[in-house]
């Protein structure tokens, strides 16, 4: 099972909007609204996550970016493995 960790970027809603937000995170008063630092269990998980936004914030005004995914060490036939380990770099708009 891979862990997604994400940053989530909010930009060019109101107030009432980012009170609705799912996760816990700081509001920021510039370029952008609000920032949060997300953990997924999986990639689907992710994908609820943000099809849950997409809802609560009508048009395309966050971005949920992806900034390290690992993976659970399994033993298979006696050894230890790590299928996944990785950093991404995103590009912020």
């Amino acid at each position: 099972m891979r862990k997604i960790e994400a940053i989530l970027l909010v930009w060019g809603v109101r107030d009432e909007v980012l009170e609705k937000l799912p996760v816990e995170g700081f509001w920021l008063y510039g370029e952008y609204d609000f920032i949060a630092r997300v953990d997924f269990a999986n990639e689907r998980e992710m994908e609820e996550f943000e099809k849950t936004l997409r809802k609560l914030i009508n048009g395309n005004t966050f971005k949920l970016m992806p900034v390290k995914l690992s993976a659970v060490k399994r033993e298979i036939n006696g050894e230890e493995t790590v299928a996944l380990l990785e950093s991404v770099k995103a590009s912020v708009p």
